[in-house]
C-alpha cells in the first residue's frame, strides 16, 4: 500500500528529496507546491511529478495527500509542521524542527496525541562518523563516553552567501543573519546520534561579527542577530559533557567536511579533521579514514544541482561509505542508483520516513529525538546573551514507545 506525499518548498534542496521520494517503492505520487510563483510548477516539470499545489492551504485541505515533507525558510518549520500535523497529515521536516521551545512542545504534543508520523530529516543521524561511533558504543569498544564534540564549520563565503540569495529575494541579508545556535542539529544530531543521552545545562559565548557586509548586522537582522560564530559547552544526562561550535566565518574548507566529531570515553577515542578520521585506544591509533569517506552519488554537473552553489554541491552529492555497507543492505534497490548526498545519509532519512509511515511505527529522529537535538541550540543562543551565563535545559522525555514501535494516539488523528 503506497502513499501520496507533498514537498513544501520547492527549492535547493527540496528537488534532491523529491526525486527519491518519488524513487520509493512506498510513495505512490509526490505534488509539489511553493510561495514562489512557478517554481514548484518548475520542479514537476523537471522531475515529473504528480502535480502542483497553488498554495499549502489547498495541499493541506486535500485528503489524497497522506503526508508533507517541508523544505521551507528554517524559521518556518515549526508552525507549517503544527498545522500539517493537525491537518491529519504525517510529516518529514528539514532541520532545525522549530525555534521556540512552545513550538518544540507543541509538536510533541500533537504526535503523541494523533499518533501521527513527524520525524526531522537530520543528516548527521547517518553521517560516516555517528555510524563508526554507534558501532565502536555497541560493543563495548569506547567503554564510558565521557566528553564528545561536534562541529559545524561552514563559511558563509563558501555557498551560503548565494543561499541566502536563492531563499531570501531581496532582503536576503535580513535573514543571513540567522543565529548559528538556532541551527544545531548537524553538531549536536551527530554527537546524541550515537551517544543515548540527553542534555541538562548549557554555557556559551558567542563572538559577534566585525564584517561589515550587512549580514549579522542588528540593525539589519531579522533576527536582531550579530553572532556569527558560538561556542557551547553542555552538560549530558548521567555525567560527561558535549562541546558544539557553530562557526560562519572561518578559514575551514566546509565543502569536504563541514561536520566533524569526536568521542572520548575510558577505554577507546575518535577523533576527525577534516580529511583524517582516527580510532584510538590505549594500545595505539588505526586511520579509519578510507572507511568513513564518501563516494560521490551523482556529477557535479548533474542537473540536479543546477540551482546549488558551486561549493555546496559537493555535500549534496556525497554517497555511501564502507561503514553505511550493512545497513545500506535494507534500502530498496530502486535506490541503488539515486541521488544521495550530505555523506550517505539522504537515501537513509527518506526510507526511514516512508518505512515509518507504512507501518505506523515510530521513526529515528522523531519529535522526542528531534526535540532532544534542537531545543539546547536554543536555549545556548540564550546562554550566549546573557554573557555566557549556565542555564538549565528543559528535556521532554523519551519517546512513549521505541523506535520501530508503534506509536498509540490518544485521540483519532484529524
Amino acid at each position: 500500500m503506497t502513499f501520496t506525499i507533498g514537498i513544501v518548498g520547492a527549492g535547493q534542496f527540496s528537488a534532491h528529496f523529491a526525486s527519491l521520494f518519488q524513487l520509493h517503492p512506498g510513495v505512490g505520487a509526490v505534488f509539489a507546491t511553493d510561495v514562489i510563483e512557478g517554481r514548484a510548477e518548475r520542479l514537476v516539470a523537471e522531475l515529473g511529478l504528480a502535480g502542483a499545489y497553488p498554495d499549502l492551504d489547498t495541499m493541506l485541505a486535500d485528503p489524497a495527500v497522506d503526508a508533507v515533507a517541508v523544505f521551507t525558510q528554517r524559521w518556518t518549520h515549526g508552525p507549517i509542521v503544527t498545522r500539517a500535523l493537525e491537518a491529519g497529515k504525517h510529516v518529514y521536516s528539514a532541520v532545525p524542527m522549530a525555534v521556540t521551545e512552545d513550538e518544540i512542545r507543541a509538536v510533541v504534543e500533537i504526535v503523541e496525541r494523533t499518533g501521527l508520523t513527524y520525524m526531522m530529516g537530520e543528516t548527521s543521524q547517518y553521517n560516516p562518523a555517528t555510524v563508526f561511533a554507534r558501532q565502536k558504543l555497541d560493543v563495548g569498544a569506547f567503554g564510558r563516553v565521557f566528553y564528545a564534540e561536534g562541529d559545524y564549520l561552514h563559511d558563509m563565503d563558501l555557498g551560503f552567501y548565494d543561499a541566502y540569495r536563492y531563499s531570501g529575494g531581496d532582503g536576503w541579508k535580513a535573514t543571513a543573519s540567522y543565529p548559528p545556535m538556532w541551527y544545531p542539529t548537524h553538531a549536536i544530531g551527530g554527537v546524541l546520534g550515537a551517544l543515548p543521552t540527553h542534555v541538562t545545562s548549557v554555557s556559551c559565548i558567542g563572538v559577534h561579527d566585525e564584517q561589515d557586509d550587512g549580514v549579522f548586522d542588528t540593525e539589519v537582522s531579522m533576527f536582531d542577530n550579530d553572532f556569527s560564530n558560538m561556542t557551547a559547552l553542555f552538560e549530558l544526562a548521567g555525567g560527561g559533557s558535549m562541546r558544539i561550535n557553530e562557526f560562519r566565518r572561518v578559514g575551514y574548507p566546509s565543502p569536504i567536511r563541514e561536520s566533524r566529531f569526536r568521542w572520548f570515553g575510558t577505554e577507546g577515542s575518535f577523533e576527525q579533521l577534516a580529511t583524517t578520521s582516527l580510532w584510538q585506544d590505549k594500545h595505539g591509533v588505526e586511520d579509519v579514514t578510507a572507511r568513513l569517506a564518501s563516494e560521490p552519488s551523482i556529477g557535479l554537473d548533474d542537473p540536479l544541482l543546477a540551482d546549488i552553489a558551486p561549493s555546496l554541491r559537493e555535500a549534496f552529492s556525497s554517497g555511501h561509505a564502507e561503514v553505511h555497507a550493512e545497513e545500506a543492505r535494507r534500502l530498496p534497490r530502486e535506490f541503488d542508483v539515486a541521488p544521495d548526498g550530505h555523506e550517505g545519509s539522504h537515501r537513509f532519512l527518506v526510507d526511514d520516513f516512508v518505512r515509518a509511515v507504512e507501518t505506523r511505527t515510530l521513526p529515528t529522529v522523531n519529535a522526542w529525538v528531534a526535540a532532544r537535538y534542537t531545543l539546547p541550540g536554543l536555549v545556548a543562543y540564550q546562554s550566549a546573551l546573557r554573557g555566557g551565563e549556565r542555564l538549565q535545559v528543559p528535556d521532554l522525555g523519551d519517546a512513549p514507545v521505541a523506535v520501530g514501535t508503534a506509536l498509540p494516539a490518544t485521540t483519532e488523528a484529524a
